[in-house]
């Protein structure tokens, strides 16, 4: 999350002059729309900060809470024990058990993906990611093994990213992963360089293995599983219907992000951000874009803290929001409905304030719904009935 050291609205005539100075490109969306709000109902409460939600056959549930659990919810919204078998996962912070997916042949392999922060030497901590198999009873994982640790590992609470992605091309997976990595607040610099995994989204084989065709392979002083570069803290990932890439990305004070991550592209940070830093100072070079660097496609300045993303595409919901794009807010406690056309931002409307808690993830499910986890300590998964 943006991390907060005064108050929010602190420094938005300095960034409106930083803005206008900096001739930004990318403008704000044109609309602020009321929405009707759809019916809510929750699957299952007293979750401990879920962070989360994958889709099991039979209609079950797959959760992870970031003190590090992971919890299966059958489809009557019965919350089982917590499942056997992770690795260690250093809590504290924005740390812990954090993204899990499934695979997309889950039904014939049972193979789960998940992302965590995974403890080092001397108080130091990383995003990792991790493969397992759930057993057929669904209590224990079997075959964990770490595919991807990032590098270097960092003593920090911060900034751990950490959303999987399966690709897809044709509509069909290509066998690799990608996972979305922060610069951990303290090394942000970092993002700028390609020796290291901070600031990262790097793209990895189902098996840890790196495919040839990333843009890095063979570059000296490049690390060859690094897709794209210049990242602050990616936590919203996922797929349009051309199989793009998609993410949210947190910026520091305003300059929340949303980007189309392109192979071997530079996405700016900390060069360049819509964004001031927490004491009010410019960002980098105190412009909003330059050469060689990519603008957003969209930017939330003061910011939202936005979290788990997802496109719509089925017609549950009626065809107006068929084909939206989906955004949790952290900071103001709303979903996000963004209406698109011709590939901008035309229109945003604010979901589920009525609830007043942070939404962490928002999903599609197996039956066309979106489903929704709430981050509290009392955290809910809801499922979006259709008004």
């Amino acid at each position: 999350m943006s991390i907060q050291t005064r108050d929010p609205t602190a420094g938005a005539e300095r960034l409106a002059r930083l803005c206008v100075l900096a001739g930004a490109l990318v403008a704000a969306p044109l609309v602020w729309a009321q929405s009707a709000t759809p019916q809510v109902q929750t699957v299952v409460g007293v979750l401990d900060h879920p962070w989360a939600v994958a889709f099991l056959p039979g209609g079950r549930f797959l959760v992870t809470e970031r003190p590090g659990r992971l919890r299966v919810v059958e489809s009557d919204g019965t919350l089982r024990p917590p499942v056997a078998g992770l690795p260690a996962v250093a809590a504290g912070g924005q740390g812990g058990l954090l993204d899990v997916v499934t695979d997309s042949r889950f039904a014939a392999n049972g193979t789960i993906y998940f992302c965590f922060s995974e403890p080092g030497p001397n108080g130091t901590n990383g995003t990792a990611l991790a493969r397992a198999r759930l057993s057929d009873d669904r209590t224990r994982l079997e075959d964990v093994q770490v595919i991807f640790s990032q590098q270097p590992k960092v003593a920090s609470r911060l900034h751990f990213g950490c959303r999987i992605v399966e690709r897809m091309v044709g509509g069909q997976p290509d066998g690799t992963l990608f996972l979305t990595l922060g610069e951990r607040f303290t090394q942000r610099d970092a993002a700028q360089k390609l020796d290291n995994d901070l600031g990262k989204i790097v793209r990895v084989g189902k098996d840890g293995s790196i495919p040839p065709d990333n843009p890095f392979v063979g570059k000296a002083g490049a690390r060859p599983e690094i897709w794209s570069y210049g990242h602050r803290n990616v936590q919203g990932a996922t797929l349009a219907a051309d199989d793009t890439l998609w993410t949210d990305e947190h910026g520091p004070m305003g300059g929340d992000e949303i980007n189309l991550p392109q192979a071997g592209k530079n996405y700016g940070w900390p060069l360049v951000s819509f964004g001031l830093n927490y004491d009010g100072t410019p960002v980098g070079t105190g412009q909003s874009a330059m050469a060689g660097t990519e603008p957003p496609l969209h930017h939330w300045t003061p910011s939202i803290a936005p979290s788990g993303m997802a496109f719509l595409t089925s017609e549950r919901y009626g065809p107006q929001w068929r084909g939206n794009l989906f955004v949790g807010s952290l900071k103001f406690k709303y979903l996000d409905r963004i209406e698109l056309k011709d590939g901008r931002v035309v229109a945003e409307h604010k979901l589920l304030q009525e609830l007043g808690q942070r939404i962490r993830d928002v999903r599609q499910g197996p039956d066309g719904l979106l489903y929704v986890l709430t981050d509290e300590s009392d955290g809910r998964l809801l499922r979006l009935l259709p008004n």
